[in-house]
């Protein structure tokens, strides 16, 4: 009895130009398999070197959508604890319902919402002096993506992709890990008027975090069809080699085929140690929940993936940080994403990827310290004073900078905006903001616009 064995590409186009009597010229042409010189090395994702030497490889993006209030979470404030309902300015003052508790050996104060990030401070870098422009979401999740309050423009992490290509071709260079579509859409992932290539791709947590990832045919006969798609989308580039989006559409056609590859794998947990899976306080039959999204961002990372945000919306967009009606939903929220944000730093240093990749924890805005009501139990949006931090990525650990004044209503010290916030990761991975540029409608754009400097104190 005999077995018939997959045909090799080139084996399946000589039968069609043995049988062939219409098209025999093109389909000897394609088994030369003929590539225009432009084709060949204008790979819009093809790994780049960067400006000058990076301390960090990658970054991990951990984005809580809402506005995460600093005063109850990282900017303790004990007059504001001692002056609860008493009158200032407008308003009346309005204390933290959490203690704050000394952690590490660096003795930071942190709420005892996270009391396992707390444990971490020691890696690291508190930013306790952040300021956005516009207390709307949309404004404000605009801006600390794509940085402007104004129009939605390429996302940090499309820049990143833009500047450095990815190590994996088989990968997207940003991935997108987001259970809902959080304030301001898809404006936080998108490329703008970058090449399309660059766009996040966004990862659904569930059953199928990646729709039509399985192949529909064999490897083997998908591979034959590409490369005959192939054939005709590269004849057609020479052709209008000077349409760099149609470069960049094939680059992106190419991608997806390799995650069918590649992808499954990735999120495929089931071969992580019990250890690993304790860490970030899951199950091997977890597939959603923020505590997969930190696991797979480490195993993206790992994979070559140059930028992965994890976006915390909670299970719909209105359970999200968003904490008008009661401050104390912050504790639901921090439940959700304390263990998993410090298993995700613990894992990437026991790896020894947390000194090469750099994990930002930020939000579009704080709250306000005050309300004009006394009685009122929320706290509203605040762009003149909030937290982020960074970690691993050549950032200073152990070190709280910057601060506000007894309230936590303004800076009082070293103010950072969120050009000087993204000027300074920009750097960490070897791109001067400056200078990472894209032609567009008659003048140059780049992430921080016209401003932004690089917190230089954050560096180790």
């Amino acid at each position: 009895m005999s077995i018939s064995r997959p045909q090799s590409r080139r084996q399946f186009m000589q039968s069609l130009a043995s049988a062939s009597i219409i098209l025999p010229g093109m389909l000897h042409e394609m088994m030369a398999e003929t590539v225009s010189p432009t084709a060949a090395n204008d790979n819009p994702l093809a790994p780049r070197a960067p400006m000058f030497p990076a301390k960090a490889k990658r970054v991990i993006f951990l984005y809580m959508s809402g506005g995460v209030s600093h005063i109850d979470t990282f900017d303790p404030k004990p007059k504001l604890q001692a002056s609860h309902r008493m009158a200032y300015k407008e308003d009346f003052l309005h204390a933290s319902p959490w203690k704050f508790n000394r952690y590490a050996k660096c003795d930071t104060q942190v709420s005892e919402l996270f009391p396992h990030v707390g444990a971490m401070m020691d890696d690291i870098c508190l930013i306790n002096s952040m300021k956005c422009d516009i207390p709307n979401h949309t404004q404000a999740v605009m801006q600390i993506h794509g940085g402007s309050t104004v129009e939605a423009r390429p996302s940090i992490g499309a820049w990143t992709s833009y500047g450095l290509g990815t190590v994996n071709q088989e990968l997207p260079s940003y991935m997108v890990l987001a259970p809902e579509i959080p304030y301001g859409g898809a404006s936080c992932w998108d490329s703008s008027f970058l090449p399309a290539c660059h766009q996040g791709i966004r990862v659904i947590p569930g059953q199928e975090a990646i729709p039509n990832i399985t192949p529909k045919a064999s490897l083997e006969i998908q591979e034959m069809d590409l490369g005959m798609i192939n054939f005709f989308n590269q004849r057609n580039l020479a052709n209008h080699d000077a349409d760099k989006t149609l470069a960049a559409r094939i680059k992106t056609f190419e991608t997806a085929a390799g995650m069918q590859k590649e992808a499954p794998d990735v999120f495929d947990i089931t071969k992580e140690s019990d250890a690993t899976l304790a860490l970030y306080g899951i199950t091997r039959d977890t597939k959603k929940g923020f505590g997969w999204q930190c696991l797979v961002a480490r195993r993206l990372a790992e994979r070559g993936v140059r930028f992965v945000e994890l976006i915390d919306t909670g299970s719909d967009k209105y359970n999200n940080w968003d904490s008008h009606l009661d401050i104390k939903m912050h504790a639901t929220q921090a439940k959700k994403v304390d263990q998993p944000i410090a298993g995700l730093l613990k894992d990437l240093k026991s790896r020894g990827m947390l000194e090469d990749t750099l994990v930002v924890w930020t939000t579009e805005f704080g709250r306000k310290p005050g309300d004009s009501s006394p009685d009122e139990e929320g706290r509203t949006h605040w762009s003149k004073a909030y937290s982020s931090w960074m970690a691993g990525g050549g950032v200073k650990g152990g070190m709280v900078y910057g601060k506000t004044d007894d309230f936590g209503y303004e800076i009082a010290s070293d103010p950072v905006d969120i050009h000087d916030f993204q000027a300074t990761i920009l750097n960490q991975m070897g791109l001067d903001h400056k200078k990472l540029t894209y032609r567009h409608a008659g003048r140059d754009y780049r992430l921080t616009d016209v401003s932004g400097r690089v917190i230089k104190e954050l560096l180790a």
